[in-house]
């Protein structure tokens, strides 16, 4: 027989997605009609692990209005109060010491914002959707906060006449979120502050309306972090078609295309491709988990030798670095924390704040909730204003869920134990240990938590490192 005439041979190729068919070799035979199904399930399925990793700051961002937006009688442009327990637990990696307010504004609607803060000591920012700084709002430094009026421009907004005398500000999205604290230690200059905080349109500058101030509505369990499942992509969908298409976006927006999200375009996806997403969203964020606990490759995070103390936001606060855009990094960031701020990766001492977090004890092992440890905290911890230690689950990256309703321990609490040469030992485990009950953060066995030890105004003996947190240690 000639044997050009002879049968094509099909081949089989074992690859790690399983079995892949052809109708002759595989470089010269083409994928069999099931294989060509399977492949684009496939490329699908690995779009969306990465998109996930991608899309998570304006996910997980987007996650705060809905929790703002929960509130009955709330509008953009609103000041949210969130102090109480309950309250602060709806928000990723929130510290437990100090009142927070949240205001949202979406400033296609509204046009140029106007937020007018009093003098004192007010530590915040206004982010974008993508949680990069758009401006901050004063430091917790020795200034205590100089106060003014600025004035917030979406894309493709321009200064209106009559803007002189405003520190003025651009967002690169129309969707924008400010956080302040208030860090006055008398809960009545706060009050006081609070009732001076103004947010407004510019167009209404020459009689401002009163800012409405509101609090979290009771018994609300909806959490500002990124959802599982099918949902993440739904709220992406809302996201990407509110907000302008970024330049460094557009093969992002080739690739949710074929997921089916697209601007301008309902989101309907069929039962595949929910149940491709829905798996997709799953090992996105198993890898996120092990992006952030792991933090390879990830040079900005290393605080000092021989401890696993590293700084979790290491990142550029543009998220950029010399040659391409910090993907892992902010993914790092973002599935445990919530935005970006100058603040917030201060290098000048007494401005500013540090964080540090740890998922591991002295031993290398992961930190569990049916173990009991001890941190010490060595005397004249480098911070001006205070320090604290917060503890959170790690399955929401919210403050952890105890019924004693306490995840917080600072050098704020007057009654707290000190050693005789002015150190701290704190404990964090399921029980008090007698005598220290002050000190003592109750865990929940059966579930992770992890730490964030917060240095207020950091003093230079933190950036030159004669100060150094040593590890928790399992205590006996």
């Amino acid at each position: 027989m000639n044997p050009t005439l002879m049968p094509a041979q099909e081949q089989t190729v074992e690859t790690r997605i399983g079995k892949l068919e052809f109708t002759h070799d595989f470089a010269n035979g083409y994928p069999t009609n099931a294989t060509v199904e399977k492949l684009y399930d496939e490329r699908d399925f690995q779009r969306a692990t990465q998109l996930y990793l991608w899309a998570l700051p304006m996910v997980s961002a987007g996650e705060i209005e809905y929790v703002y937006m929960e509130t009955p009688g709330t509008a953009h442009g609103d000041i949210l109060s969130v102090e109480t327990f309950p309250d602060l637990s709806r928000f990723l990696t929130a510290n437990a010491t100090t009142p927070y307010t949240l205001t949202w504004l979406n400033l296609s609607k509204s046009g140029p914002y106007v937020i007018e803060l009093p003098p004192g000591p007010i530590a915040g920012f206004v982010d974008d959707l993508w949680q990069r700084p758009v401006t901050d709002l004063g430091l917790p430094g020795p200034d205590k906060g100089q106060g003014g009026k600025f004035l917030v421009l979406g894309p493709d907004q321009t200064a209106p006449q009559g803007a002189e005398g405003y520190i003025v500000v651009h967002s690169s999205t129309v969707n924008v979120f400010a956080i302040l604290r208030l860090l006055a230690t008398d809960p009545q200059q706060n009050q006081t502050m609070l009732g001076k905080i103004r947010f407004s349109p510019f167009s209404q500058r020459a009689n401002p309306p009163a800012t409405k101030v509101l609090r979290l509505q009771k018994g609300g369990r909806s959490l500002a972090n990124a959802p599982r499942g099918i949902a993440y992509w739904e709220k992406l969908s809302r996201w990407i078609d509110e907000e302008p298409v970024q330049e460094r976006d557009r093969m992002m927006m080739a690739m949710l295309r074929s997921l089916g999200i697209e601007k301008g375009k309902p989101f309907n996806p069929d039962a595949q491709m929910k149940k491709i997403l829905t798996e997709g969203t799953l090992i996105g964020e198993a890898m996120a988990k092990a992006n952030d606990f792991d933090k390879r490759q990830m040079e900005l995070s290393h605080y000092a030798d021989g401890v696993h103390w590293h700084f979790p936001l290491c990142l550029n606060i543009s998220q950029e670095s010399e040659s391409y855009t910090q993907l892992d990094e902010r993914a790092a960031w973002f599935y445990e924390a919530i935005a970006t701020s100058a603040g917030m990766v201060t290098k000048t001492p007494g401005v500013g704040s540090v964080y540090l977090g740890t998922y591991k004890d002295k031993d290398g092992d992961w930190l569990d909730g049916a173990k009991s440890y001890r941190l010490h905290v060595p005397p004249n911890a480098p911070a001006k204003q205070f320090w604290s230690l917060t503890v959170y689950d790690v399955s929401t990256r919210c403050l952890i869920d105890n019924k004693e309703e306490m995840a917080d321990r600072s050098s704020r609490q007057p009654d707290l134990v000190k050693n005789a040469d002015g150190s701290v030992d704190l404990y964090i485990g399921p029980k008090a240990p007698t005598g220290f009950e002050k000190n003592w953060i109750p865990t929940v066995p059966g579930k992770a938590w992890f730490p964030y030890f917060r240095l207020y105004a950091p003093t230079e003996e933190h950036f030159n490192r004669k100060w150094i947190l040593p590890d928790f240690e399992k205590a006996k």
